[in-house]
């Protein structure tokens, strides 16, 4: 056995008609990462680098090109994502017990523009084929039907992210008005539960963190929260992936190890020397515009583009993102004025932000290098955020493990895309998923709005399993 990847990739029949990448969703054990029935899909596994404190990005990184640097490439596509690729999920915060990793499969099956492709890796000495590399894909599709590969690999002690609590600490009951926090009924029998603090809790944490702001220590903060859900018929993880990725086409559909979810934030896209990032802060709920007058766009517009706040928050994010990303750009470019992103559950100010990558001592940055000097941004964690992390630490009582980390996939030549893991969940075992959700916290914040925002943004989860409200 050779110490070096050696890698085939072969252009494979398939057109978009036949539903895209989704249609490979059928393993519970899949790696995924797709949009617009378009991305990489993985099936097994040849190699795996596991890292945790603040030097997890870049040690994965140095990892990720010795392992590159002398391999065997076969390569007729020559697209981005072929070629040797990993998936990767990083722990959100540098204090986290939660093991950031990057894991190569064996087979990846990519689409790109309509254009099908299939890489086989292997550190084996004996021929590549394209018709082994068949065989091989085949042998994973049959060979393991939806929840038959059991919840998760060595991510599913994910548990862990819920340190504070047992993730058991009651129901979660109604209020008054019936608008957040009741109940939610499932044709799976699913149960509901708080996971480290229980609603009230957690908006008192919202009020603390507002209290802070007013003081002038920090200008924004993010808290999320998790919850907990018991599915006794099973998880399926494959369904729970097809049906995000069916539903949220506009977001990056990701499944690495138990974390699945469909995130809208695209934290930074390379191909070549051009580096792109989506950044949203700024969330409607769109059950919110039930009953107004006109199209609901315009109701989207007014209330979050007309928003004080709303601009506030979100010019936080985009200036927190372009900041960190000069130093490594020779232009950049972003929206003049946000533009309204429409999902299924909410409405979002979004801006993309564009940059030409240059040369740091002789060399384009990579992805990770470029992850490592962006997260956290202002999004998921605050400004400034040294004291915002600290404050998110104090006030969640939560390991976020994976959660608002970042999430993807890099090849051999640089590329990548790596996105926030947002409206997601970690499949803990077959019967037991975590799910998290946030928000950011600015002057002029009501807990009981953000707590009702939470649950907007649990939805995409909450439906993908079945349970809805």
């Amino acid at each position: 056995m050779t110490s070096t990847f050696r890698t085939l990739t072969v252009p494979l029949d398939g057109n978009a008609s036949d539903g895209g990448l989704p249609q490979f969703l059928v393993r519970d054990d899949v790696l995924c990462w797709t949009r617009r029935e378009a991305g990489l899909v993985g099936f097994g596994e040849i190699a795996r680098f596991t890292a945790t404190g603040p030097e997890r990005f870049l040690e994965a990184d140095i990892w990720w090109r010795h392992q590159v640097l002398e391999a065997d490439i076969t390569d007729s596509v020559e697209l981005p994502g072929t070629g040797p690729v990993a998936f990767g999920s990083f722990a959100f915060s540098k204090k986290s017990t939660h093991v950031s990793r990057l894991i190569v499969p064996e087979i990846v099956v990519g689409v790109r523009d309509g254009q099908y492709w299939l890489t086989q890796l292997t550190f084996d000495d004996g021929e590549l084929t394209e018709a082994g590399a068949l065989a091989a894909l085949d042998g994973w599709l049959s060979g393991g039907s939806v929840g038959e590969t059991g919840a998760v690999g060595e991510a599913g002690a994910v548990g862990e992210s819920g340190a504070a609590g047992d993730g058991t600490s009651g129901d979660l009951t109604s209020k008054e008005d019936g608008s957040v926090g009741r109940p939610l009924p499932s044709a799976h029998g699913a149960t509901l539960h708080t996971g480290s603090l229980s609603e009230e809790d957690w908006m008192a944490a919202v009020a603390a963190g507002v209290a802070e702001i007013r003081t002038g220590a920090l200008e924004k903060l993010v808290l999320a929260r998790d919850i907990v859900a018991t599915v006794p018929s099973g998880v399926n993880a494959a369904q729970v992936l097809r049906e995000l990725a069916v539903r949220y086409r506009e977001c990056w559909t990701y499944g690495v190890d138990g974390l699945v979810g469909a995130t809208p934030e695209m934290l930074i896209q390379v191909e070549g020397r051009t580096a792109q990032a989506r950044v949203l802060a700024g969330t409607l709920d769109r059950r919110d515009a039930h009953g107004e007058a006109g199209i609901p766009m315009e109701y989207a517009e007014r209330v979050l583009a007309g928003s004080e706040k709303q601009r506030h928050e979100h010019e936080i994010a985009i200036q927190s993102l372009t900041s960190q990303l000069a130093p490594f750009s020779e232009a950049m470019n972003a929206h003049d004025e946000p533009f309204i992103l429409e999902l299924p559950n909410v409405w979002h100010l979004a801006s993309d932000v564009k940059a030409e990558l240059a040369e740091v001592e002789g060399h384009v940055p990579t992805c990770l290098a470029l992850i490592n000097a962006l997260h956290p941004t202002a999004a998921v964690c605050g400004t400034p955020t040294l004291v915002a992390g600290a404050l998110v630490r104090k006030l969640e009582h939560l390991d976020r493990g994976p959660y608002a980390g970042p999430v993807g996939w890099l090849d051999a030549a640089g590329n990548g895309e790596w996105g926030i893991a947002l409206r997601g969940a970690v499949i803990e075992d077959p019967h037991t998923v975590r799910l998290y959700a946030g928000c950011g916290i600015v002057d002029g914040s009501q807990p009981e709005a953000e707590l009702a925002e939470t649950w907007a943004k649990f939805r995409p989860m909450l439906e993908s399993l079945g349970i809805t409200n």
